[in-house]
């Protein structure tokens, strides 16, 4: 239910802010774009806004801490919280002999991560005495209500109504003091109104993933800093990325410019094209272990495929007039491989480069939850396994960050590199 309204809250921002930004920034600003015969379908006529991108991102945030109870999110923006504070029911015994007493829970809830402490209240007059329970809120506990009753579950004695609602073993009851069911011993299951807020151990707040970065920053992580953690993962990403490039673009060259290389390699390479790299994970540590050199391996099959097949597209794309235009004007196959096909399959190759690294951290962060003392796959790793979810939330926005960072990179290096991209 809290992931329905999540998604229903991201598309009434989207659709909000499109048609705000639509009425507001484009009637007050030269869109020049917008004055082209024709538009639809015109690649260049498709820019990133960078409106939509600032909104994306902080509606990304806003719903974060929205649905956490953020400290940096004004309260009216939070979504309802779960019940904290003191409430009660009744409960209605019945005996073997047909006789019922009531009883009543005094139920003190504290919020999230708060230790609860045990409270007492006076168990009244009857055979059914009243209880005092403490729990945590967004959670439910199992009451023991004849643990002080002068009538036991052994004796037969059940309970039949909650607040004067009937109950029974297979019929559940949601009132507004909380949600009611019967174990099946009999015993009272009970969870308070959880509201639509997360609970920390599923998604924390973004202060706190913020501050367990500065204090891992700082302090370090199993014995190594965060910055080590990192350096070790995106040298392997780097070093299995470049000797796939170092053998995959001459590779992708020579089935695009060959037909007994294509036939002899392409088989090769559509075969492994589609098998995941993380189905290798055990090939490789069966045959180079669980060292460096087992995972920079792993690293290189994962964008040896991407980037043949990017090279030879690139090959394979080359205009054939500007090959013709080439010879006619007395070109050695020398002077059309430096002049014509490199620079004109140099897109291609940049676009698989940019796949391929994408997929390079994706693989070293699975290569590292297998095998790793260092590197940001081993910090999720070792911290899902003591529920520490605000170190995992780190480690995937860290590894998010520099893979956008990369991809930022390359893509600069390809607007100074090969500013003929898109041109005939």
């Amino acid at each position: 239910m809290t992931g329905f309204i999540i998604l229903l809250v991201y598309v009434a921002i989207f659709v909000g802010s499109f048609f705000l930004i639509r009425t507001l920034v484009h009637r007050t600003t030269n869109d020049f774009t917008s004055l082209k015969t024709v538009t639809f379908g015109d690649e260049s006529a498709v820019t990133s806004n960078r409106w939509a991108s600032i909104i994306s991102v902080l509606t990304i945030f806003l719903i974060w801490g929205s649905f956490t109870g953020s400290n940096w999110i004004p309260g009216f923006l939070h979504a309802p919280g779960p019940f904290v504070g003191e409430t009660s029911f009744t409960y209605t015994v019945e005996a073997a002999d047909g006789s019922r007493d009531d009883a009543t829970v005094h139920v003190r809830v504290v919020g999230f991560g708060e230790e609860t402490a045990n409270f007492e209240v006076d168990p009244g007059d009857g055979f059914a005495k009243d209880d005092a329970v403490s729990m945590n809120a967004s959670r439910s506990t199992t009451i023991l209500f004849d643990r002080n009753d002068e009538i036991k579950r052994s004796d037969d004695a059940r309970v039949v109504a909650i607040n004067g609602e009937a109950i029974g073993p297979d019929t559940g009851l949601t009132l507004d003091v909380g949600r009611f069911a019967l174990t099946d011993k009999g015993a009272i299951s009970f969870a308070p109104p959880s509201g639509l807020q997360m609970e920390p151990i599923w998604l924390p707040p973004p202060e706190a993933v913020v501050s367990r970065v500065i204090e891992i920053a700082n302090d370090g992580y199993r014995d190594s800093t965060l910055w080590r953690h990192l350096g070790y993962s995106l040298f392997r990403v780097v070093a299995g990325f470049f000797f796939g490039a170092l053998l995959g673009i001459p590779l992708g060259y020579a089935m695009g410019l060959s037909n007994w290389f294509r036939g002899w390699f392409e088989p090769i390479v559509e075969f492994m094209r589609p098998v995941p790299p993380l189905a290798l994970i055990p090939l490789v540590i069966i045959w180079f272990g669980i060292g460096e050199t087992g995972k920079i391996i792993l690293l290189f099959l994962a964008s040896l495929w991407i980037m043949a097949i990017a090279a030879r597209a690139g090959v394979s794309g080359v205009n054939i007039t500007k090959v013709h235009a080439a010879y006619s004007l007395g070109a050695s196959k020398f002077q059309i491989m430096r002049h014509v096909i490199v620079p004109n399959s140099l897109p291609e190759i940049f676009t698989g480069a940019r796949v391929a690294m994408g997929v390079c951290w994706g693989t070293v962060v699975a290569a590292e939850l297998v095998a790793a003392s260092e590197g940001a796959g081993m910090m999720i790793m070792v911290a899902s396994k003591f529920q520490l979810t605000d170190i995992v939330l780190m480690g995937i926005i860290l590894i998010g960050v520099i893979g956008f960072g990369i991809d930022m990179l390359m893509r600069k290096i390809e607007q100074e590199l090969v500013p003929w991209k898109g041109r005939s």
